[in-house]
């Protein structure tokens, strides 16, 4: 386990942070995630509504639970709030010495608002509201969709004291909507007198770029979209912590909406399996990274210099999947409709799933 703990610890010391995409009861029960940080320098957890539809539809480590919520009378939306938040707390309080470490910076986990509500502001703001406050846990980010709905969402939710996880952002210009949106929250906390400690981070997919252009490009430019993508919007990031208005809330007590870094699991079975990880190494980021690739990059990871601040080559990268007809604004648009889509498809399948179980249940089923 040695050079496991020296590859994970090694981008700790570099300033980032691993949180692991994925949650599931066996991962709790079996004591695999308070392996993961007492080992692999872990200190955060992230989850959607595709990860719970795996975590609940598989097996039957939730059907005592369910049939019991079925018998209180909630609907299968309740059901599966309360299983995740049941979930989520349990990991929530795994994590709580690291939050406590870090007065609060880190030790984070992550529920989805339902992404049926992606383009209702009104709507979202609401449910973060119901969310957090039947949470009732300091370190459990509500993730909120970065669509052009969401950033009213998170601007209001942040004002009212909702740490929020923003997700579905896949470009510079997506990242920079997401943190005017927390700033914004921010500046009318300060106006108002209020405490400026509202957490968040934005999250910025990256493997998907390549998924969606790699069949469609030359071969040298094969996997290389998404981390010149990460690139720029670093180079936005730092710029942004640099900027006059960032320094002013900072000074008066606000801490930096932080880069995360979402879809980071290789989908090319001809590239390495850790080049995500490899390549996205920089200081003040997270990683969030399914189990297979955090196990892999323990094993054989790669380490190397920190994501130049000022974008190093993407532009010239971005340049070079222009001139092959790679229009990045409307792909970054299409990307973002797909990925709410999806976890929309995954919503409902796991919800068809809770429902058949209690049906079955109903029915004198096991």
């Amino acid at each position: 386990m040695a050079a496991d703990l020296t590859r994970t610890r090694q981008l700790h010391d570099l300033g980032q942070r691993l949180w692991v995409d994925n949650i599931s009861r066996d991962m709790l029960e079996t004591g695999t995630l308070a392996r993961y940080i007492a080992e692999l320098s872990v200190t955060g957890l992230t989850s959607n509504p595709t990860i719970f539809e795996h975590a609940i539809g598989k097996g039957g480590r939730y059907d005592d639970d369910i049939a019991r919520l079925m018998r209180e009378g909630l609907t299968c939306e309740a059901t599966f709030f309360a299983l995740a938040l049941a979930d989520l707390k349990a990991a929530a309080r795994l994590f709580r010495p690291v939050f406590d470490a870090t007065d609060g910076l880190d030790g984070w986990v992550s529920l989805e608002v339902s992404p049926l509500l992606a383009d209702s502001a009104a709507q979202t703001i609401q449910a973060a509201a119901k969310l957090h406050a039947a949470a009732d846990c300091p370190n459990l980010f509500i993730k909120i969709p970065g669509t052009a709905a969401g950033a009213d969402a998170i601007e209001e939710s942040i004002f009212g004291g909702v740490p929020v996880n923003v997700t579905l952002l896949f470009s510079r210009e997506h990242y920079l909507a997401a943190a005017d949106a927390y700033m914004r929250g921010i500046e009318r906390r300060l106006a108002a007198g209020l405490s400026l400690r509202v957490a968040s981070v934005a999250s910025l997919f990256v493997s998907r770029w390549d998924v969606a252009v790699n069949s469609d490009i030359s071969p040298p430019l094969h996997n290389r979209l998404g981390i010149a993508v990460a690139l720029r919007t670093y180079r936005a990031y730092r710029e942004l912590l640099a900027s006059p208005r960032w320094r002013k809330l900072a000074e008066a007590g606000a801490r930096p909406q932080r880069l995360l870094w979402a879809s980071t699991g290789t989908k090319d079975p001809t590239a390495p399996d850790t080049l995500y990880v490899d390549a996205l190494a920089a200081p003040d980021t997270i990683n969030t990274i399914p189990e297979k690739t955090l196990l892999a990059f323990a094993e054989h990871g790669q380490v190397g210099a920190a994501m130049a601040s000022n974008g190093g080559d993407a532009e010239a990268v971005l340049d070079a999947f222009q001139r092959e007809g790679v229009d990045a604004d409307a792909l970054a648009a299409r990307l973002q409709r797909e990925g709410a889509d999806a976890f929309t498809d995954s919503w409902h399948a796991l919800l068809a799933g809770i429902d058949s179980k209690r049906r079955l249940f109903a029915n004198g089923g096991q």
